[in-house]
């Protein structure tokens, strides 16, 4: 298989990737046969995919210019991916030039690619970094010289804490990063749910065993369970809800229904 110029060195390009899959989910050009090929089997279980993605990103930008528009202009984006048409910091800083967002990730195209597209612009980086280590995140020089923790944040954890396993207490990386935030701050959050799923649980089983078998596994949590994240917020209306419904620019009626599988939520500290 050929390398492209854009795929560093280091990566191997036979194995899929989560944020590689993301990216071709939502029609991007950075991923490989390898993550095509695993996706196309998950979508032979829940052909929607795609759909839920697209969602996740609508709602996401919608959440950003809710921030602005509550004077939070400083964003950490933790599992941000592959940087693709309207990302976080277009929108934020369409919304206000001066608007600082930091993108984290550990995946080295991901990181890679997002040296290029961020090239130029003073008010936006990215850090290589794992969420399951918040004090490598919280602590970097990265953040320091962008983010002042002592003004409010809002905290992206959008379609990242579904791969993240209970025995790596994915609770309390939250809650060290949140602990480390500003009163005012927000939190951002989308997950993956058998709610809403317009399938049986037993197909969308498939789908999910897709990702086990790429030992990147997707968890299910619960309403409940997801609302645990956001353990010290008030939630912002709507509340935690399918990712259409949240603060919607137009009918939610008139969105697929694999839109609504999955839950996404907004909380802001006092």
């Amino acid at each position: 298989m050929e390398r492209p110029a854009w795929a560093p060195r280091s990566i191997d390009i036979t194995v899929p990737s989560v944020s590689r899959m993301y990216d071709y989910y939502l029609g991007g050009s950075h991923n490989f046969e390898v993550d095509r090929e695993a996706a196309r089997k998950a979508m032979e279980f829940m052909p929607g995919l795609p759909k839920v993605m697209q969602a996740n990103r609508a709602f996401m930008r919608r959440a950003v210019r809710f921030a602005v528009a509550e004077g939070v202009t400083q964003f950490l984006d933790i599992g941000s991916g592959i940087p693709t048409f309207g990302n976080v910091h277009e929108v934020a800083q369409a919304a206000d030039p001066e608007a600082r967002v930091m993108y984290v990730d550990h995946d080295p195209v991901a990181v890679a690619h997002s040296k290029v597209v961020l090239e130029g612009n003073d008010r936006t980086g990215i850090l290589a970094a794992d969420l399951r280590k918040p004090q490598e995140i919280l602590g970097s020089d990265e953040v320091g010289q962008l983010i002042d923790l002592n003004r409010p944040v809002a905290l992206l954890l959008v379609a990242i804490l579904h791969f993240v396993e209970e025995a790596d207490d994915p609770y309390g990386a939250v809650a060290e990063l949140s602990e480390a935030l500003a009163p005012g701050s927000m939190l951002v959050l989308t997950h993956a749910a058998y709610e809403g799923i317009p399938l049986p649980p037993e197909r969308a089983e498939g789908a999910v065993d897709v990702y086990r078998d790429m030992r990147n596994p997707l968890i299910m949590r619960t309403r409940e369970e997801i609302a645990r994240f956001f353990e010290g917020y008030d939630m912002v209306e709507p509340g935690l809800v399918p990712m259409p419904r949240w603060r919607p620019d137009t009918a939610p009626e008139d969105e697929d229904p694999y839109a609504f599988s999955g839950l996404a939520g907004v909380g802001r500290t006092a």
